[in-house]
């Protein structure tokens, strides 16, 4: 266990290991247990590694996001700063937030189709529907 860890991203490798069986076995059996334990480390007041674009000049912060293939916009969000560095870009203001607090905000952000846990590596894309299920609101 690596002590330098953030208190918020320990047990976030849980995560990672759900992901990892989810990319050896597309099945909704091992969809639902990645959800279940990225519920389960939310409960557990976990933390994501967010990265943010610098200021426009409004002082707003915005969430960096991704466009995927068919032209939508994914927010990203890591499990460590082992999994933002695979993304071998410039390093980027990056910060912990609450998983809650993110999934919360996404679902109510036009424009975003939801959160793409990890993009580079051990990559789930989490879209509104699989956020509420995990957050425990009727779909």
């Amino acid at each position: 266990m690596n002590n330098n860890t953030d208190k918020g991203l320990q047990g976030n490798e849980k995560i990672e290991e759900a992901i990892a069986g989810l990319q050896k076995e597309t099945t909704q059996e091992m969809l639902a247990h990645a959800l279940t334990v990225i519920r389960r480390r939310m409960k557990e007041g976990g933390q994501l590694i967010i990265a943010v674009e610098p200021p426009k000049g409004d002082n707003q912060i915005r969430l960096e996001a991704i466009k995927t293939d068919d032209g939508r916009n994914w927010w990203a969000a890591f499990t460590s700063f082992e999994e933002e560095l695979k993304g071998g870009g410039s390093v980027k203001s990056t910060f912990l937030t609450d998983i809650d607090k993110l999934f919360e905000t996404a679902l109510r952000t036009d424009g975003i189709e939801g959160v793409i846990l990890n993009p580079w590596n051990r990559t789930i894309m989490l879209d509104k529907l699989l956020i509420k299920i995990i957050l425990g609101k009727n779909a």
